[in-house]
């Protein structure tokens, strides 16, 4: 069944109140850092931290007490699952979530929290999916998908009616990309109401998809490779999904993981705002000049969830700092003698660096047996700055590897 414009405003109706209508800000150091106009759907400010509830919700209340009763079924790595959790609590729907194994823990605890019953299967969505129509058919269950179901997607699609409110001379929309249910809707959306908004699509180079199915004519089953952005991670996009989305999406951009993550450092460092890899995608674009076109312009980061994993939150931020050229790590050759190591490291300090982390290296060190290897981590302001320091070292007799 194809969704309409209709649809979308019904959908708006029908989940009003219990799902937030979330802040659009003008964000003024994104706007500097990028040289657009930058305004931030702060869709990770719902109760669960994702845009993930509006469809889950519309999708719920569309069932008929038959199928409420007997309960739903998803497959979700984690943000779907917790939407459907939460507000199939609040509805006192029975829920079944089907996650991978590897679904972030603190998702897993959730989900159990908000009431549903929760399987761990398989090493990918394909194989909780697998899974997941086993247990539907077995016990009768109404399975909702996260990003084709029609419900889903008018469910989303309610973001572009709260955007042309509230940023009404809008010129662009960025909107991440996974399985495609958000692009179609937010973009069917604003292409009813506002045919010039440009909407640009943002996938992970590494779980491309979207990209994929452009090529092919129609979604293709693609191999994944992990990234940042797991929430993008699908192998496949979802044929409504496609359909709405192929010819209202004005063009799409892939991202690196360097990109992502040095995006979610730049929200947290200027925005004070924890946002998952999928949520950064849009900012990530920006960051990597890959929408030239766009400076000067009004645009809107669609920043759709902030469920980032505290567990490798350090290695994110560790990652974004060695991107933005503020964390380095090379290795020197030193003299072993008394003093050796304090003159070098009292040259770091002179060209104002600061060392975070060092070790020797004397087995594998060269044949001078008065010399000593020694692997440092520093903390820089800039590439400019590392490139003076290394040339500094290098200069006062200290060879680098």
């Amino acid at each position: 069944m194809p969704v309409t414009f209709q649809d979308i405003q019904a959908a708006a109706e029908r989940i009003a109140g219990p799902i937030l209508e979330t802040p659009c800000p003008a964000s003024i150091p994104l706007s500097e850092v990028t040289g657009s106009t930058v305004y931030c759907k702060l869709e990770y400010l719902q109760r669960t931290g994702s845009f993930k509830e509006r469809g889950a919700r519309n999708a719920l209340l569309l069932l008929s007490p038959q199928k409420r009763q007997r309960g739903v079924i998803a497959a979700s790595a984690g943000n779907h699952a917790l939407g459907v959790a939460y507000h199939a609590q609040l509805l006192r729907v029975p829920a079944t979530v089907v996650m991978p194994r590897f679904a972030p823990l603190t998702k897993v605890v959730n989900c159990r929290r908000f009431g549903a019953t929760v399987v761990l299967e398989g090493t990918n969505i394909a194989e909780a999916r697998a899974r997941a129509d086993e247990i539907a058919s077995e016990r009768e269950l109404t399975y909702i998908n996260g990003f084709d179901d029609p419900a889903i997607i008018a469910g989303q699609g309610t973001i572009g009616l709260e955007l042309v409110r509230q940023v009404p001379d809008l010129d662009a929309v960025l909107v991440p990309i996974g399985g495609g249910g958000l692009v179609a809707g937010v973009a069917l959306a604003l292409k009813h109401l506002k045919p010039g908004v440009k909407i640009i699509g943002v996938e992970p180079e590494r779980a491309a998809s979207f990209t994929a199915a452009l090529k092919a004519g129609k979604p293709v089953t693609i191999d994944l490779k992990p990234t940042l952005a797991d929430g993008l991670s699908v192998p496949k996009v979802g044929e409504n999904a496609f359909a709405l989305a192929r010819e209202r999406v004005d063009r799409t951009v892939l991202v690196g993981e360097h990109d992502l993550a040095r995006a979610v450092l730049r929200l947290m460092e200027l925005e004070k705002a924890v946002v998952e890899g999928a949520g950064a995608a849009p900012l990530a674009a920006c960051l990597a000049e890959l929408i030239p076109d766009l400076a000067n312009r009004k645009i809107v980061l669609l920043l759709c969830g902030g469920n980032i994993d505290l567990n490798t939150l350090d290695r994110v931020i560790e990652r974004g700092l060695a991107s933005d050229g503020r964390l380095c790590k090379f290795t020197a050759t030193i003299s072993d003698r008394p003093g050796g190591l304090a003159r070098f490291a009292g040259l770091i300090a002179e060209e104002g660096g600061s060392i975070i982390d060092i070790t020797h290296d004397r087995a594998f060190a060269d044949d001078d047996i008065s010399t000593v290897s020694v692997h440092c981590v520093v903390e820089t302001r800039d590439a400019q700055h590392i490139a003076a320091m290394r040339e500094r070292l290098i200069r006062e007799g200290f060879p680098l590897g």
